[in-house]
């Protein structure tokens, strides 16, 4: 029998007077991987701090297995006083680790170690934390939301590493694949309570579903009852006063048992605004390439999209695949080859960035988009807050604004904002993140009954096999290779999924650095200037000015007669087109830059 590491038993925990844990018991034996899995809002994080010891539950106990090495990976890391990167991975390593294993680790992770802590990106910030978590090889581990922030490769990487790992688990993730591959046990919690289930993730929503239903029938069990003993008590025959009083009480008990039952969390309702039915042809591309400097993002492609099309684009972080969208949807040229789109196009993107969020907005203007005080869906008219409980937002919260908002309250947010636009071909750019599961299944529900086409960018396999007919995938070197079915379909006939992120510089042992001389090395970047942002933003509208005046020179110079007519207009005309075509074209490449500059830092 395996060795119990850590036992919780009846853990209970009340925050600002609102309860968060109820009795919540939790066992952790060797070779255990717990998935830990709830709504948002339940506590899934609250308990982890617990067990790691940062919190101190009300009541109940926790024991650890004396001599049990643990290491918890937090949401948010703290750098404070470290002046490298490697510095921070090497202060958890413990006496007998192996400090090797953290510069192997860092170097697998993409990164060389000689970092500054305190200009990393989120993705670089994560893949730090993970190192300094994993290279003592400890008993325990307690991840939380391990997979954030990073692209493909490296949530595979991580995947096959914690695989490997002799250490027992307890893992918070939004992300399906991960838990299911990984997990041999389930603690649900809910309502304050937890709920345990001896099997993989992937048998938890099966198992769910049937203690929901128990739990339904249960309760009309109760109401039976009630109305049972409710009709006695007004038309029974009159029996001893004894046997009256127990059948009051008991009545009163069962009044008591429905009274504080506390039911479910609501559930989000999707509903998408549909549009006019779009032509049969929605984009074709033939032989379309762009490149940036001398780095190609596309080259030669040839991209067939039609009507009920669902084209996920699956690379690494600064492969290109926004780039790529943009290219598809008009928003940027190709330097060579043809793109034509198809008539009655009706393009909504769905932009989980959140930069077109303005903080200072309320709900109800971001959905109704300032706009009176409904939204119309499908031809039936709903007021905002009517429509805003539908995503879970309560009724007060309609002058709340963007900035006090949680990632999974902006998530919902910009569901409810862009569903309500009407579409016939939707752009999905990373739609799971801070998306809670249930209402992942709701989004995919949604997704599987939209009659328009689908665009989808994602780092979650199981979201792209789920709603993927073909998988465009990212080969390297501005090559991009179109494969039938989901995520899973494409690995089959690729051999291979993405390829892990290594460092291209690997730090040298401590003895070493010490001795070389210091490089000089720009510092490490997170997040784009306001110059560069404000030239990504305003360049496209730059970029589309210049299009329309050159299709006016193109149409004046198309006068035979111009010249003969009108030498100096003909000359003038023919000097600004030139112009006008090099100024497009930098701009071009400036937005590229930029945009490349942009999800390279986000992802990265």
């Amino acid at each position: 029998m395996a060795r119990l590491l850590l036992n919780l038993q009846d853990i209970h925990l009340t925050f600002g007077g609102k309860p968060v844990l109820e009795g919540v018991s939790l066992m952790l034996s060797e070779g255990e991987r717990i998935a830990l899995v709830g709504r948002n809002g339940t506590g899934k994080s609250t308990l982890l701090k617990i067990v790691a010891g940062m919190i101190e539950q009300d009541s109940g106990e926790r024991f650890f297995q004396p001599g049990t090495t643990v290491r918890y990976l937090p949401q948010e890391p703290d750098f404070t006083g470290f002046a490298t990167v490697l510095a921070y991975v090497e202060a958890g390593l413990g006496p007998t680790d192996n400090p090797y294993r953290a510069q192997m680790l860092l170097s697998e992770l993409g990164l060389t170690g000689e970092e500054d802590p305190a200009r990393l990106s989120g993705g670089e910030a994560r893949r730090a934390a993970l190192a300094r978590t994993l290279a003592p090889d400890p008993d325990v581990l307690l991840l939380d939301e391990p997979t954030n922030h990073l692209d493909l490769p490296a949530i595979e990487w991580l995947e096959a590493t914690l695989k490997s790992s002799r250490a027992a688990m307890i893992l918070i993730s939004h992300d399906r694949r991960f838990l299911e591959n990984l997990s041999n046990a389930v603690v649900w919690l809910d309502r304050g309570g937890g709920r345990r289930m001896d099997r993989s993730f992937a048998h938890f929503e099966e198992w769910r579903d049937e203690v929901i239903e128990a739990e339904e029938k249960e309760q009309a069990r109760l109401a039976q009852r009630i109305a049972t003993e409710e009709h006695w008590m007004r038309y029974g025959v009159t029996a001893r006063r004894k046997r009256n009083m127990r059948r009051v009480a008991l009545l009163a008990s069962l009044r008591k048992e429905r009274k504080e039952h506390v039911g479910r969390l609501g559930t989000v309702t999707l509903q998408a605004a549909t549009g006019e039915t779009s032509g049969k042809l929605v984009v074709e591309a033939q032989r379309i390439s762009k490149s940036f400097g001398e780095r190609r993002i596309v080259g030669n492609l040839d991209l067939l999209i039609l009507r009920g099309d669902r084209l996920a684009i699956v690379g690494p972080n600064g492969a290109g695949k926004t780039t790529l969208i943009k290219l598809i949807t008009g928003q940027l040229e190709p330097d060579s080859g043809l793109i034509k789109r198809g008539t009655n196009l009706q393009i909504v993107a769905l932009d989980q960035s959140r930069q077109s969020l303005n903080p200072s907005d309320t709900l109800a203007d971001v959905i109704t988009g300032g706009r009176g005080s409904s939204v119309t869906i499908n031809g039936e008219t709903k007021h905002v807050i009517t429509y805003m409980q539908d995503f879970l937002f309560r009724p007060e919260q309609a002058r709340t604004p963007v900035s006090v908002l949680s990632g999974g309250e902006r998530a919902r947010l910009i569901l409810a904002r862009e569903l309500a636009r009407p579409s016939n071909f939707l752009i999905l750019d990373e739609p799971t993140n801070d998306l809670d599961l249930e209402t992942l299944d709701l989004l995919q529900e949604l997704l599987a009954d939209y009659t328009g086409t689908l665009l989808l960018v994602s780092h979650d396999r199981d979201f792209v096999d789920r709603i993927a007919t073909s998988v465009l995938m990212h080969e390297g070197e501005g090559k991009w290779t179109e494969y039938a079915g989901g995520y899973s379909d494409m690995v089959a006939q690729r051999g291979a999924g993405v390829s892990a992120r290594k460092a291209k510089d690997a730090p040298k042992p401590a003895t070493q650095r010490e001795a070389a001389p210091q490089a000089t090395a720009s510092p490490a970047r997170h997040k784009l200037g306001f110059k560069e942002k404000h030239a990504l933003e305003t360049l496209p509208a730059r970029i589309e000015a210049l299009s329309a005046e050159l299709l006016a020179l193109e149409q004046k110079l198309a006068d035979a007669s111009l010249f003969s007519k009108d030498p100096k207009a003909f000359a003038a005309a023919t000097e600004r087109h030139a112009a006008a075509a090099a100024e497009r074209s930098a701009a071009e490449e400036q937005w590229l830059e930029l945009e490349m500059l942009r999800e390279e830092l986000e992802g990265a």
